[in-house]
This record gives structure tokens, sequence and C-alpha cells, in this order.
């Protein structure tokens, strides 16, 4: 099985949620800390309306000042025709597409139905073959609530595998599949990454887990074990929709790393590199994370025998 790669959300899909502004200096720090730790990739910022998510306003100032390394894919969210501009003229590797699998959940998150959501993703691709800032940008598609919807309930596997189709009909490079809620558990994990990989062999996915009711990194085992290497994850759990209900988190990066680690399979991350930024977070957000091997250390640690009296 090639080896994992994984992709940190915490600088985008993180501090878009936070109750402070995480200043732009910060910030940078923040993903050259990241970019040191051996990560496939970096979402890095969303290149959306001031207006809509005011904590990323400085989208451009972030991904101008941030430090590329090679071997370190720099990815950003990008919501529009305009953005998608924005983006390429900041010179990244990689957009990101937003979508729902469910009608409810577009309308809620992007005033979107999937149909519409689809019908401005050609034009964004339209834009991104356009331009010369757009030659070799991997463009990604995640599909939300692939796991189920909070409005809607149970989103059927057919309808995961009809949208995922168009997208690459589309043009699209890759696709997400978002478990946007934490609804989705191990079995069926394993079911839905099997079909899609079954049906769409050549195509790459990304798995996008949330920890919202304590199965993130059982689902991401799961999708490891049907033959899924790119994974999502945020640095301390940080993240969560802000048009989901219920949902916190995502899977932390570190607790992924270090299971993945412990199992013999490896990240090419440096965890070590990595709990020492996770440990800048509390003084960045202004508050403790959930990640647990922050916390406990890591399963080699050991500890010296109790003195007795």
């Amino acid at each position: 099985m090639p080896p994992l790669q994984i992709n940190e959300v915490a600088p985008r899909d993180g501090l878009q949620i936070e109750a402070t502004f995480v200043p732009t200096a910060a910030k940078i720090r923040l993903i050259d800390a990241l970019s040191a730790t051996g990560l496939a990739r970096i979402e890095a910022s969303s290149f959306t309306s001031p207006k809509a998510i005011p904590h990323l306003r400085d989208a451009e100032a972030v991904v101008r000042g941030i430090r590329r390394r090679a071997g370190v894919g720099i990815t950003v969210l990008v919501p529009n025709v305009k953005g998608a501009e924005r983006a390429l003229a900041c010179g990244v590797d990689e957009i990101n597409l937003v979508m729902s699998a469910s009608d409810s959940h577009g309308l809620a998150n992007l005033r979107m139905t999937p149909e519409q959501s689809l019908a401005q993703f050609a034009g964004i691709l339209e834009v991104v073959a356009s331009q010369p800032g757009g030659r070799g940008v991997f463009v990604n598609a995640s599909l939300s609530t692939a796991f189920g919807c909070p409005f809607e309930g149970q989103v059927p596997e057919a309808r995961v595998l009809e949208l995922v189709e168009r997208l690459l009909e589309l043009g699209i490079d890759g696709v997400t599949l978002c478990d946007t809620t934490g609804m989705a558990n191990p079995a069926q994990v394993a079911a839905l990454c099997q079909a899609v990989l079954a049906r769409f062999p050549e195509a790459p996915f990304t798995l996008h887990f949330h920890d919202t009711r304590g199965m993130g990194l059982a689902n991401a085992l799961a999708a490891w074990q049907a033959g899924i290497t790119r994974f999502d994850a945020s640095l301390g759990g940080l993240g969560g929709c802000p048009f989901a209900p219920g949902a916190t988190g995502n899977v932390c990066t570190e607790d992924l790393v270090h299971m993945f680690e412990q199992m013999g399979v490896a990240t090419g991350v440096d965890l070590d590199a990595l709990l020492a930024v996770s440990a800048t977070l509390p003084d960045l957000v202004g508050h403790a994370t959930p990640g647990q091997v922050i916390k406990a250390g890591k399963a080699d640690r050991r500890y010296p025998m109790p003195q007795r009296s």
C-alpha cells in the first residue's frame, strides 16, 4: 500500500470558527512550523468573502507570507470563480471546492443545492484551465455529508457514488468524502470506501472525519483498511462546521499520526515535531484543545517507578 498522506486543515477549518481572530503573523508562523513536520499538504486558508468568514479575511497575506517547502502542497478552499482567481494569483498548489451530498445542508452551508454547486464548479474549472496560474494546480472537491446529513439523515450510497462520478466527469482531479457531523461508523466507512475505490480505482480519494461522537480514529482505521491513504486532520482537533448542528472538531492530526505510527504504518510525519507545534495552540487560540496524545504523551513514553516511603 502507498505511504499515507496527511493533509493538515487547522489553519483553515480550525481557525475559521475560533472566538477571536488569530493575527496574520501568527497564522504564518503556525503554517511554517507545520510545513517542517513532514505533512503532505496544508490547507492554509479560504478565499471566501471576508463577510462570510471574517477570521480568514487575510487569505492573500497568509498565502503570500508563508515559507514554501518542497514536497509540502499548499491548498486553499475556494467557494466561487472570484475566489479561484484570487487563489491562483497567489500561486497555490491545490484548490479545494466544497459541495454537499444533501440538498438541505447545501442550502444551509452554501445556499446551493448539489446541482447548483456542480454548475458552479464547471465555471471554476474553466477559470483554472484558462489562467497561467492554473497550470498544474490540483483541483479537489470535498463532498460534505457523504456519511449522513444532520437535517435529512442517511444519504444513500448510490447518491454519493452518483455525485462522485459527476465530479470526475467535470474534470475534478480528486474527491474528499466528508463526515461533516461525525455521523459515520466504521462499517459504513468501510463499505463506502470499498465502493468508491472499486468504481473509480484511478481517482485519489481523501477522507475527512470529525470526532463528534468519538469515532474519528476508528473511522480513519476502517478507511485505511479499505485502501484509503489520504486523510484530512486538524492539529489539536480544532474545527467544526458552523452550519452543521453539533459538529465538533476534526479528527486530531497528532492522534491520527500516533495511531498509524504505533501500528507501523508510515505517515512521513515527524510526530515529536508535530506535538511541539500542537503544544503552542492553547496560547494561540486561548483555550485547551481536545487532542489526547498531547496530554498523555506517546504510547512508548516511559515513567520512573514511584518512590516508596
